[in-house]
């Protein structure tokens, strides 16, 4: 009786240590699992901002130098009866505030104040931008809509206080936000204020339209000009800055996914972007690129002809 006893006591304890045997090396392959998981997923990251950084250096070295050209060619079209040029001067100064954020940004060496200073200034300069876009739209949507009114309060002195304006509100509310509201709020708030200047777009774009099919005082060239920079204004804002107001409105619970950077990286390249509106203020632009097209299209028909 007592062997049998012993029997089934050796029975239970061998069974219990197979049992702990097998759960042990369940959680350490679930373990080895996961850390298989988040190395791929740090390599990946690592990856993905190796890449971000160098498409950085290559935005920066471009856009830098052509901003300050392009600075100084608008601010001698500045006339008191043409102040569209203020706008853009001011939009490109922005742009060249954020490329120099964006240095900082990818530097090795900078200390979490510096950093977060250097943040606040990036976003502030974001915000400027996009207003000065919605200034540029409204600057030519009243010059087409609303000549008579317009005319007589295009000063350049109007325009000096509107772009102060400009840079002074977005400064201060993004300094008040960055530092005493948590970090999810801020972003959503901040992608529902950058959200707002969609509709406002489309509506110049279809008032500016809808006044030039019955405007017989504005020249070809000029309806061309003025639509073509608010159909550019439009397609910036909704390639660059659309993806990530959606991405930052989206889930964000998710710790990591490659296209979560691409988003950022058509941000980054909004001062790159914005450079094309100095080419769209130059007269004649439209109608050199619509001739080059109609050159290209003849000599493809006439290369088509002859090999027939």
């Amino acid at each position: 009786m007592e062997d049998f006893y012993i029997n089934i006591t050796s029975q239970e304890e061998s069974y219990d240590y197979s049992n702990i045997t097998s759960n042990y090396s369940n959680m350490a392959s679930k373990y080895s699992n996961i850390t298989s998981k988040y190395s791929t997923i740090t390599t990946d990251y690592l990856n993905t901002v190796f890449i971000r950084h160098v498409m950085t250096y290559i935005i920066i070295c471009i856009s830098l130098p052509l901003n300050l050209v392009a600075i100084y060619a608008l601010y001698s079209q500045v006339r008191n009866d043409h102040v569209a040029p203020i706008y853009i001067i001011n939009l490109l100064i922005s742009d060249l505030i954020q490329l120099c954020c964006l240095i900082v940004k990818v530097a090795p060496t900078k200390n979490f104040m510096t950093s977060e200073i250097f943040n606040c200034i990036y976003v502030s300069a974001l915000v400027a931008s996009v207003c000065f876009m919605v200034c540029v739209a409204l600057e030519r949507y009243l010059f087409i809509a609303c000549p008579l009114w317009y005319r007589c309060r295009r000063t350049i002195k109007i325009s000096v206080v509107v772009c102060v304006l400009v840079w002074v509100l977005p400064f201060v509310v993004v300094l008040i936000f960055h530092f005493w509201v948590h970090y999810l709020v801020r972003v959503t708030l901040f992608s529902v204020f950058l959200l707002l200047p969609l509709p406002l777009f489309i509506f110049f774009l279809g008032g500016v339209l809808k006044a030039l099919s019955a405007s017989i005082s504005v020249p070809s060239d000029e309806k061309r000009q003025i639509v073509g920079l608010l159909v550019l204004v439009l397609l910036i804002y909704t390639l660059l800055f659309l993806p990530n107001i959606i991405l930052s409105l989206a889930d964000r619970t998710r710790y990591f996914r490659k296209l979560d950077h691409l988003p950022f990286m058509c941000l980054r390249l909004s001062p790159l972007a914005d450079l094309t509106l100095y080419v769209f203020m130059r007269k004649g632009t439209i109608d050199k690129l619509l001739a080059s097209v109609c050159c290209c299209r003849m000599d493809s028909n006439d290369i088509t002809v002859s090999s027939v």
